[in-house]
């Protein structure tokens, strides 16, 4: 994957999921609109816009007494997303859900992300499993991910719902 694409994951897990802690200052994290582009084979097997509204997100990072980072806490109302199959124009719409992220840093550069609530997951060709794929999860989903944004999906529990499916033609 080049890194065109890394950046665009990069960009469009922070800001579709709010997951990584992208907006890691303690506090209130502000509320701003977004679109972002996945091409083709990326996150779908069609390339997929994914456009957020509003959203009322609080992001906490927590230390140790050495200052070392243990823990970024995000949590709120995410996004009301709009997912469009860009080769065919249908669209899909998610309502603004409540959400909490818990990031927590491993060894080597790996985090530990537990998603709670509403959250959308985009994989790719290279993560594990394999995608490319867009999932909401309601519930519970683990996750690690390296330094470069791969992703290994460790468990999920509750409900998961295919977007890439329902936007198929």
């Amino acid at each position: 994957m080049n890194m065109s694409h890394r950046k665009t994951r990069r960009v469009g897990t922070a800001a579709a999921l709010v997951v990584l802690g992208a907006m890691a200052g303690a506090g209130a994290a502000g509320a701003s609109d977004f679109t972002v582009d996945f091409p083709v084979g990326t996150a779908c097997n069609f390339p997929l816009r994914v456009d957020g509204t509003g959203g009322n997100r609080i992001d906490r990072t927590f230390t140790d007494e050495a200052g070392n980072l243990v823990r970024i806490l995000s949590t709120g109302t995410g996004f009301a997303l709009t997912f469009t199959n860009l080769s065919t124009g249908k669209t899909l719409s998610l309502p603004s859900n409540g959400a909490v992220t818990r990031t927590t840093p491993l060894a080597g550069g790996l985090t530990r992300n537990v998603l709670t609530g509403h959250n959308v997951l985009f994989l790719y060709p290279s993560d594990v499993p394999a995608g490319p794929s867009t999932t909401l999860f309601t519930g519970r989903a683990v996750f690690t991910a390296t330094p470069s944004s791969d992703y290994t999906l460790l468990e999920t529990h509750g409900t998961s719902r295919d977007l890439c499916a329902e936007l198929s033609d």
